[in-house]
């Protein structure tokens, strides 16, 4: 234990347990953070790519998760060290703000760090590298702009945003319905997009998935799809421009807060009591049939006595419907939530082209569609597949897509992928080197070297001699001035990128190389960890 005294002598501890927690100064501490976040970066790397390898993780309880999404596979790790868990926030905030190049960024930071090591062995100081880092990052971020390109599209015209969209998915397991599921991405988000705006809100876009069926059948449902049925076997399975009555309120009969008791000692008090909850079932049926509606669809369950109405009445009922759904519904279809049956009102129906009952294969699962509302702007991507695992994968993918076409509304600029950016600000960060005159040029070299693993990494997990890939592609970068060289993956023939249509949007590029500079010099400033030491 650190003991010190005051100026009356008086002891005082500086550190309490010092004997139980373990230090790392200096050099020691950014060597073993270095290390750390290098471990991370290195577990993403096979996964860079449309080649990219796919990690399987086990959950405590046993589940099973397969997927090449970066943010994902960090998510499900159980991270200890600190430096770790940086980089897995550093993979978070790029899912939160872009939603794509997860991946990329993690790769990018544990090349910026492995390459500071070798500047800390050449014994240049932490700051110096991290400055240096500072300048590189923003000449990289200045070169993007100028080798960006923008592209015109419209609500009939969405085919670069299809193009870019597809892009994402190559790297996916769902790589052989790339085509069909980058068009269903941008068509949903062209449903609810506000152009003059420039706004898309992914809330309106529900992504629901059923095991079963073969991921081509996976379709776009311009409304909303509840997993659901109708209440009672016998109610109509098909209704034609429906009128709907968005309900929070339970088919049943009123219950008093209080505590109470009812003595029944008579026959006649019984029949009395039935008779009264009969009349109250038949004055909520009486209300929802009196204002129009042609459908009830309710947040609560029913009793039997009122279902029984409700069918021969000939008003079909849907119960238990989640909060989240009756919301979507009352968008898509300009209904109200009505939280009483005294405050019904024919405006508060909502309206819809058609309602159908769909069931699937040769289970009795039966789901709801809602379709041709009244206002569209709610939309359900309904995907299928052949297991759950597949289904949950398909879901993270069409995220990544739908993030893409948001961020290409949001911003139309876009540079070419396939390392072809990373390699052009490698040749752009290494020319501006030498008009620094300090100790931060080597930095700045340095940072243009991390630079080229991104390319690098894309070559090795495609197959292809990695240096050998790298330095012909730099050359014909150098040679021709043309930033649209990149590695060829898919083995297509041309370095090309724009014949191979692989883009990337200018956002998502320039935050992935903004977040791995800010952490890389976060990582570099600690000087001093004091940790408690296992026991």
């Amino acid at each position: 234990m650190a003991l010190a005294f005051d100026e009356f002598g008086r002891p005082f501890i500086i550190l309490r347990e010092q004997d139980q927690k373990t230090r790392l100064r200096g050099i020691d501490a950014q060597k073993a953070n270095i290390a750390a976040g290098k471990a991370v970066a290195r577990i993403l790397r096979s996964s860079l790519g449309p080649k990219g390898m796919d990690k399987m993780l086990q959950g405590p309880d046993g589940d099973i998760t397969i997927t090449n999404d970066g943010a994902t596979i960090l998510e499900q790790m159980d991270v200890d060290n600190q430096i770790a868990k940086l980089m897995v926030e550093l993979s978070r905030s790029q899912d939160y703000e872009i939603g794509d190049g997860t991946t990329g960024v993690v790769v990018l930071a544990g090349a910026l760090l492995e390459q500071a090591e070798r500047q800390l062995d050449r014994g240049i100081h932490p700051i110096r590298i991290a400055e240096g880092y500072e300048m590189a990052s923003r000449v990289a971020v200045e070169h993007l702009e100028r080798i960006a390109q923008k592209f015109e599209f419209d609500v009939n015209n969405f085919e670069p945003l299809v193009k870019t969209c597809t892009t994402t998915l190559s790297s996916k397991i769902v790589n052989r319905c790339k085509r069909s599921l980058a068009e269903i991405a941008v068509k949903a988000v062209l449903a609810v997009a506000d152009l003059e705006r420039r706004d898309v809100n992914l809330d309106l876009i529900k992504v629901e998935g059923k095991v079963g069926g073969k991921l081509e059948d996976t379709e776009l449902i311009y409304g909303i799809l509840v997993d659901k049925d109708m209440s009672h076997p016998q109610m109509p399975k098909h209704i034609e421009d429906a009128h709907i009555a968005i309900l929070t309120c339970p088919f049943e009969p009123p219950k008093p807060k209080t505590k109470h008791k009812v003595d029944i000692d008579t026959v006649e008090k019984f029949q009395t009591l039935r008779k009264q909850e009969q009349q109250y079932f038949d004055e909520m049926v009486q209300k929802c049939k009196d204002v129009g509606a042609t459908l009830v669809i309710c947040q609560w369950g029913f009793d039997d006595e009122a279902n029984h109405l409700l069918m021969h009445r000939n008003l079909p009922a849907v119960r238990w419907v989640g909060g989240v759904e009756l919301e979507l519904i009352a968008i898509a279809t300009g209904g109200r939530i009505v939280p009483r049956f005294q405050e019904l009102t024919p405006e508060k129906l909502g309206k819809a082209g058609v309602v159908r009952e769909k069931s699937f294969g040769t289970t009795k699962e039966r789901m709801l569609y809602i379709e041709h509302c009244a206002n569209s702007k709610a939309v359900t991507i309904f995907i299928r597949g052949g297991n759950k695992m597949m289904i949950e994968e398909t879901k993270r993918s069409i995220h990544d897509a739908l993030c893409v076409a948001r961020n290409l509304i949001r911003n139309k600029s876009i540079v070419y992928g396939g390392g072809s950016a990373e390699i052009a600000c490698s040749l752009a960060v290494d020319a501006a080197a030498d008009k620094y005159p300090g100790v931060e040029q080597y930095a700045i070299r340095a940072f243009a070297e991390a630079l080229d693993s991104v390319p690098m990494a894309l070559a090795e997990n495609s197959g292809l001699q990695p240096i050998e890939t790298l330095s012909a592609v730099k050359s014909q970068q150098i040679k021709e001035n043309i930033p649209f060289y990149g590695i060829d993956c898919n083995d297509m023939g041309t370095n090309d990128m724009r014949k191979q249509d692989v883009f990337e949007t200018l956002i998502g590029k320039q935050q992935q190389i903004l977040l791995a500079t800010q952490v890389v010099k976060m990582i570099l400033k600690i000087d001093d960890v004091i940790s408690n030491s296992e026991y």
